[in-house]
């Protein structure tokens, strides 16, 4: 099928997702024939960066060879069975190093999306409350600016009015802490000082509803659909010991940032924190299946365990919970990181992809806020020649996003917001070559 007839049958039948699909009038998708490395390749033979990590899940790239086998090694046993009274050796293995990622966090319960993860340790956190003699405890709070997945609870606790303002009759409360200070970076002044003030007003709300708190969830340190924004990691710090003293969980949204994101394997290491819920996704199989995995205490575990008759069972399921061809995938990435140490290359290499995105402001002068964690770096487009941002109406990132993929790089943008989020093995020619596509995309969108 040539890339035109893929491209009409598509938009015959497919609703694709997070998209105004009049868009596509404009800007037709992509037809992948194939992807490797830190490329797409289309049907007619190009080349593309995939500088997004296809929605940040490809953390060590697309068709890694070890991944591949592990995955048909799989196969060739089952692909998946009901995870309900069955266990099998992939998944208890891949329990047991999730486990030893946090070692007080050694119970772990499987989904299969992020989203989903968010549902599940929420309504823990509600169900353990009423278990334990608190049954008051039912609200919830979030950070401002966050995002944690599009369900119903999970739309509550997240703070991007795009997704949740069509359903806002529909969702329950969700106290949001904040405004508070966001940072370009490690480097910045106020990566280890949360400014007090700002810590007042947030103890000040939380005192508040302190008695019908059940849990306070965030994405730590990197907000990412928030616009890839930053804050200093001792907030959590804070968060901590205030949850601690009142008996409020803490949930760790680590669907972006774990695996290495932030240049940590957890985004809570920077603050020396131990939430109560962990939920991870997205790099968790580096992208080759849908899996999310809750992690939790055993303190939380044991206010579940009784008698079947007590009613104090955690009746959720997922059909494709456990799946075992992604847990295959993530049984395997977790050896790759061991083994090739991608979490120390992380580290090594941060500061270069940073650099580059500095590179782009400075040649066009239509980039502000520079910023960036990890293997993350961002900015926000603005006039190059007033220095201040467009009307949103004038959709500049829309624009940057076509210019961008008709000169070879998959960049879609955040509203305004560009940003390179690669996978973390992207060769430094190719990081060179998505600067300068950059640079090209930007001075075409920024001449009108």
């Amino acid at each position: 099928m040539k890339a035109e007839e893929l491209i009409s049958l598509d938009l015959k039948h497919v609703w694709h997702p997070c998209s105004q699909m009049k868009d596509y009038q404009t800007l037709p998708p992509i037809a992948v024939e194939k992807a490797s490395g830190s490329f797409l390749y289309t049907k007619d033979g190009k080349a593309v960066i995939d500088a997004i990590s296809s929605w940040w899940c490809k953390g060590i790239g697309h068709a890694h060879p070890r991944i591949k086998k592990a995955v048909t090694a799989q196969m060739e046993k089952f692909e998946h069975v009901i995870m309900a009274n069955t266990c099998n050796e992939t998944l208890a293995e891949l329990s047991r190093r999730l486990s030893e990622l946090c070692p007080s966090l050694d119970k772990v319960f499987y989904a299969d999306n992020g989203s989903t993860s968010v549902e599940i340790a929420m309504k823990m956190s509600l169900q353990y409350h009423a278990q334990t003699g608190n049954p008051d405890k039912k609200d919830f709070a979030s950070l401002v600016n966050g995002y944690h997945g599009e369900s119903i609870l999970a739309l509550a606790a997240g703070d991007c009015g795009l997704y949740s303002e069509p359903f806002e009759k529909q969702l329950p409360h969700s106290l949001k802490l904040g405004p508070f200070e966001h940072i370009s970076g490690m480097k910045s002044e106020g990566w280890k000082k949360f400014p007090e003030e700002q810590w007042r007003d947030i103890e000040r709300h939380l005192n508040l509803d302190a008695s019908y708190l059940a849990a306070i969830i965030f994405e730590p340190v990197l907000q990412g659909a928030g616009a890839m924004k930053i804050y200093s990691p001792e907030l959590l710090k804070k968060l901590r010991k205030w949850a601690t003293e009142n008996n409020v969980h803490l949930i760790a949204d680590e669907i972006m940032t774990g695996f290495g994101r932030t240049g940590k394997m957890l985004a809570c290491e920077h603050a020396a924190i131990v939430p109560d819920f962990l939920l991870l996704s997205k790099c968790l199989t580096a992208g080759w299946g849908p899996m999310s995995a809750v992690l939790c205490t055993d303190k939380i575990y044991n206010a579940f365990y009784a008698d079947y008759d007590t009613g104090k069972s955690f009746l959720h399921s997922n059909t494709f919970a456990g799946y075992a061809l992604a847990a295959a995938a993530a049984l395997e990435t977790l050896k790759i990181y061991e083994e090739e140490n991608i979490i120390d290359n992380i580290e090594k290499r941060s500061s270069g992809l940073l650099k580059r995105m500095q590179y782009v402001a400075d040649e066009t002068k239509a980039l502000a806020n520079v910023r960036g964690v990890g293997f993350m770096a961002a900015a926000d487009i603005v006039n190059p020649a007033s220095g201040a941002p467009y009307c949103a109406g004038l959709r500049k990132g829309f624009e940057f996003f076509r210019n961008a993929m008709d000169m070879g790089a998959f960049l879609r943008p955040i509203g305004d917001t560009v940003y390179f989020l690669p996978p973390f093995n992207t060769d430094e020619n190719i990081l060179d070559d998505l600067a300068e596509i950059t640079v090209r995309a930007l001075r075409k969108t920024t001449l009108k």
